[in-house]
């Protein structure tokens, strides 16, 4: 229990480096497993939230567009958490005392979803998600790039792919959950069930914050960052407005989030219409499938990861997404549901590489700019309403997936730039390069050059 014994302080200087970030793996385990956690919880979080929206559709009579009001409290708070108090924190206080406030905001929502069932109100649900949705923004602005940033900087992709492979799992075991759960008791309209796991969520949520306060979690600090950028030769020292790329990625990042929101939280609604005599309990069984899918994905990209560059890995799944979403508004039947689950399954990886490729090289930015891309994940709030509303007025949810197919359109830009713009080429693999040059150096420090070896160099 020695990092009991070792417990971080809640508060961290940026102007001091620490050298948090250069951990070895050992050194990293303990903070990036319990970080990890973090992904499993709102993973869990969202997969719940893609099967409620249906569920209630039919215990509390909406309308898909009203339904959607979940998605959009969900992600609506997402820039209200990390732009504002959640940004603050970090840069003030530092990763640890920002781990413990999401916690606390997300087991809060998650308790008042018992008075909501109770009094059955659909804006109370959307209340309470809209509490979790700041406890998660706030956990998302901190976990994404400690993650990224705690280890060697050659490996963030693969370690954030990882952590978010984790957050998939999550997204898995909650519709397979909720098709035994909240779908059992559907006839009668009982949203007790509802209740019943959310008091249990806030309860685990209020435990593992105690933990956090009694972990040693080793800070993270922008002088670390300043200092690991220039080691790899990759830090362009201008202010954060004219980071051009990273508004890039935040741009992308809002489209993806956005449709990947909006098919996940209209995925069941799909399976029904495309696919006629489908219930509700197996459409989610059919979500959990290709949630599955999404998080086999994340694992088979990070793994790819280790011999492809991340940038080119990144745009051959980002091609696979438009291919088969495109393919999805006109197929029917099974094809239709293999297309959308085939596309969950290429959208697994781009969440992370966007984030981690879109903070590469920022420095002392490199908080501030985490926080501006979480705060595009506003597009899971906007998406799905128009989604919704284009469903309901073609009454055919499998037509209205040209909508998604729109904005993952607009965000592929982002793969565009980082695989075809040169400068930013170089950029991406600068921490590759370097590392494997220093890895050189190492090699010619243990073994020097012979004298034949040092007349060839000479001539």
């Amino acid at each position: 229990m020695s990092f009991l014994k070792n417990r971080s302080p809640l508060r961290a200087k940026d102007d001091q480096v620490t050298d948090a970030s250069k951990l070895t793996f050992r050194q990293s385990l303990w903070p990036l497993s319990l970080v990890t956690i973090l992904f499993f919880l709102w993973g869990f979080a969202y997969g719940l939230l893609d099967v409620l929206n249906r569920h209630f559709q039919v215990s509390l009579d909406l309308t898909r567009a009203r339904s959607s009001g979940l998605q959009a409290s969900y992600f609506g708070a997402y820039p209200v958490a990390s732009l504002t108090f959640a940004a603050w924190v970090l840069r003030r206080y530092g990763y640890k005392a920002t781990f413990i406030l999401g916690l606390t905001l997300y087991g809060v929502g998650a308790l008042m979803f018992w008075p909501s069932a109770t009094k059955r109100s659909f804006g109370g649900f959307c209340g309470a998600t809209f509490i979790i949705g700041c406890g998660l923004g706030t956990l998302e602005t901190a976990a994404n790039p400690y993650i990224a940033i705690c280890g060697p900087p050659q490996y963030s992709e693969m370690r954030l792919n990882v952590a978010q492979a984790v957050q998939a799992i999550g997204s898995v075991v909650a519709p397979v959950l909720a098709s035994h759960v909240f779908f059992a008791n559907v006839s009668n309209n009982d949203l007790s069930s509802v209740q019943w796991v959310y008091l249990a969520i806030s309860c685990f949520v209020f435990l593992l914050a105690v933990v956090f306060f009694f972990s040693n979690i080793p800070e993270i600090t922008d002088a670390d960052m300043e200092r690991q950028a220039d080691d790899a030769g990759v830090f362009e020292s201008k202010p954060l407005r004219k980071q051009w790329l990273l508004w890039a990625a935040a741009l992308s990042q809002f489209c993806y989030v956005g449709s990947q929101v909006a098919i996940a939280g209209y995925f069941v609604n799909y399976v029904i219409d495309v696919r006629k005599g489908t219930s509700n309990a197996s459409g989610s069984n059919f979500l959990a499938v290709a949630q599955g899918c999404f998080a086999a994905g994340r694992f088979g990209g990070a793994l790819m990861m280790k011999w492809v560059k991340p940038r080119i890995v990144f745009l051959g799944f980002f091609t696979g997404i438009l291919v088969f979403n495109a393919a999805a508004v006109g197929a029917r039947h099974n094809a239709g549901l293999a297309m959308l689950t085939l596309v969950l399954f290429f959208e697994s990886i781009c969440f992370p590489t966007i984030f981690t490729l879109g903070i590469r090289g920022l420095g002392k930015h490199t908080k501030r700019g985490s926080s501006i891309i979480v705060g595009t994940l506003i597009g899971g709030a906007i998406v799905p309403p128009i989604l919704g509303a284009t469903a309901d007025a073609l009454n055919d949810t499998g037509r209205a997936m040209f909508v998604p197919l729109i904005f993952y359109s607009v965000g592929y830009i982002f793969p565009l730039i980082v695989n075809f713009h040169p400068p930013t080429k170089r950029l991406m693999d600068g921490f590759l390069t370097n590392s494997d040059a220093k890895a050189e150096d190492v090699k010619k420090d243990v073994d020097p050059p012979t004298e034949l070896e040092e007349m060839e160099e000479e001539a």
